[in-house]
């Protein structure tokens, strides 16, 4: 997976949105709001191939959870951002 060029992370107050540059891009039906500890992995993987895992293990790396929920968390979150649009899939497709 790797961040689709024209999204950017902003901070407005406490809050973390995705925000879309480019007409290509613009979508106002939706807001795409962050919570900190997306937010920063949305930083961390900027402008890099990612996978699932390497969100699980960063989760793993900066917090007291178990694998199990980092694993977990990291499934949720890279299906959210798949299904808004914000991320590509690159992996090969099987067939």
């Amino acid at each position: 997976m790797k961040i689709k060029s024209g999204f950017n992370l902003r901070q407005i107050g406490d809050e973390y949105i995705i925000v879309a540059s480019g007409a290509e891009n613009v979508d106002f039906t939706h807001v795409i709001s962050l919570n900190e500890s997306a937010a920063r992995l949305w930083k961390e993987v900027d402008g890099k191939e990612f996978t699932e895992r390497d969100l699980a293990k960063l989760l793993l790396d900066w917090y007291e959870i178990d694998e199990e929920t980092a694993r977990k968390d990291s499934e949720t979150l890279a299906k959210d951002w798949l299904d808004a649009g914000i991320v590509g899939d690159n992996t090969p497709k099987q067939g």
